[in-house]
């Protein structure tokens, strides 16, 4: 009886603690502010609504001498992304992956782009349920030296009353476990073990 009794008492405190870690991960979500700032570069996580435009009006604006489109996908040309019109910034800084396929591999092209380019600072475009894991992997990732600016996206699919909502809560707590398992992952693994995840080889063109 005292062993359920202890068993039923750790599973209590993993379900606290799981749900503490969910509603900070959540609340800091929530908390990334579109920050009026310049940079070398703008990297654009692509695949969700209003991120290529978010990149493009920067890069418009001066924001930086780069504009990365990374995970634009085999089919995709630059004209598709960033079409060449009267009165539009030329479109010499903007580099296209073709190649990336997910998260972390975004962040390992966006480091040999970074490094290829002597880049000390990003600003970092993706919707908003995606930064945080886009930026632990990032930060890993790139240089410690390379500072990041989160600019997120918001989109229709994600509420801010998210409890209210069951597709908000479904993708942030999708999002809470792919980033709780990167978190554990460069916390707990060796050096070596990390270096050989993280080693990529460049699939990105202009």
């Amino acid at each position: 009886m005292n062993i359920i009794k202890g068993f039923i008492t750790l599973l209590g405190i993993g379900f606290f603690s799981i749900a503490i870690l969910f509603i900070d991960f959540a609340y800091k979500t929530f908390s990334y502010r579109q920050r009026d700032v310049k940079a070398d570069a703008i990297i654009v996580l692509a695949g969700g609504k209003g991120r290529v435009d978010a990149g493009i009006n920067l890069y418009q604006s001066g924001k930086a001498e780069w504009l990365f489109f990374i995970g634009a996908g085999r089919p995709v040309k630059k004209s598709d992304l960033y079409p060449s019109r009267p009165g539009m910034r030329s479109g010499d800084g903007v580099i296209l992956d073709k190649k990336s396929r997910n998260t972390l591999e975004n962040a390992i092209i966006s480091r040999e782009m970074i490094t290829d380019k002597n880049i000390r600072s990003i600003i970092l475009i993706t919707s908003r349920y995606h930064m945080k894991r886009a930026s632990i992997l990032l930060r890993n990732t790139l240089p410690k030296d390379v500072a990041i600016y989160p600019f997120p996206v918001d989109s229709d699919n994600l509420k801010e009353l998210w409890w209210k909502d069951g597709g908000s809560f479904s993708i942030l707590f999708s999002e809470f476990y792919k980033y709780f398992v990167f978190r554990v992952f460069f916390l707990l693994s060796p050096e070596e073990l990390k270096k050989e995840l993280l080693m990529g080889t460049s699939g990105w063109s202009s």
